[in-house]
């Protein structure tokens, strides 16, 4: 089964004419469709993962501890399927969902922001000034513990 998508036209038209205030401030009857919405989430939904994950890689490179971490990078991928469940319930359940679209979508800015943000306050604080700007022969070079286990 094909989905049929209309399509803007190649030009733009605008139109001029005089409303009244009671226009404006009436309710909007705008409703979106099944289609729009399959669309929408089709092109989204990949697009927030990927983003989530590479973020998440930036998350486990934070000085910040265990917990603060697991909550973030819960956040990260936990937003936009709140943002986008608001939007199929709101179509499907009730208008009054709507406000779980409004939410996910503020819990993925705050969640990027806090990961920028944290991430370039770490890297240029001023007690990290200078610090990688050392040779390598002058910083002690540490690998990790690595269980060797013997094969027989």
């Amino acid at each position: 089964m094909a989905m049929t998508m209309t399509m803007p036209p190649a030009t733009t038209v605008v139109e001029q004419h005089p409303i009244q205030l009671r226009q404006v401030a009436a309710a909007d009857a705008y409703m979106v469709d099944r289609n729009l919405l399959i669309q929408d989430t089709h092109v989204h939904v990949p697009m927030y993962g990927v983003i989530a994950g590479v973020l998440s890689l930036v998350a486990l490179g934070l000085e910040i501890t265990a917990g603060a971490r697991y909550v973030l990078i819960t956040l990260l991928f936990a937003a936009p399927w709140l943002d986008f469940a608001g939007m199929w319930l709101t179509k499907y359940a009730s208008p009054h969902l709507a406000v779980l679209t409004v939410a996910g979508g503020f819990a993925m800015g705050i969640a990027y922001a806090v990961v920028a943000g944290m991430a370039l306050w770490q890297m240029w604080r001023p007690e990290h000034q200078g610090r990688l700007a050392q040779p390598m022969t002058q910083r002690p070079l540490t690998l990790p513990d690595i269980p060797h286990h013997s094969s027989r």
